[in-house]
């Protein structure tokens, strides 16, 4: 079973998760097609070890284990796993310092994609 980063994700970007992969399993699409691959972090299904240290480091608690992703987030898996049919587009993201989000914000972005707080 892999770790998956769900659309919590989209367009937040924090990369408090790439510090403590690892495997740098997390990559960032660098493709054109942004219709297909959102502006979110990707986790490689067969690169990824199950250590978990990914989902506490995640501000925007976007980041499930495969079988705990919330039903409303389920497109998300086959999300993931498309990354391995397009290995050229994606790179290992680098960490980049930001300020974490305020719980707020976080609560907010769950109720946008259809989560309760």
């Amino acid at each position: 079973m892999t770790w998956i980063v769900t659309r919590l994700c989209r367009d937040c970007l924090d990369t408090d998760c790439v510090t403590v992969c690892p495997v740098d399993c997390i990559y960032r699409y660098q493709g054109e097609d942004k219709e297909a691959f959102p502006n979110q972090l990707y986790i490689h299904p067969d690169e990824c070890i199950d250590c978990g240290a990914c989902e506490p480091a995640c501000p925007w608690q976007a980041i499930f284990e495969e079988d705990a992703v919330p039903e409303q987030l389920n497109d998300d898996i086959a999300l993931n796993y498309r990354l391995m049919d397009h290995p050229s587009e994606f790179v290992v993201q680098e960490h980049e310092e930001k300020e974490p989000p305020p719980p707020e914000q976080v609560e907010a972005n769950k109720a946008r994609w259809g989560l309760a707080p």
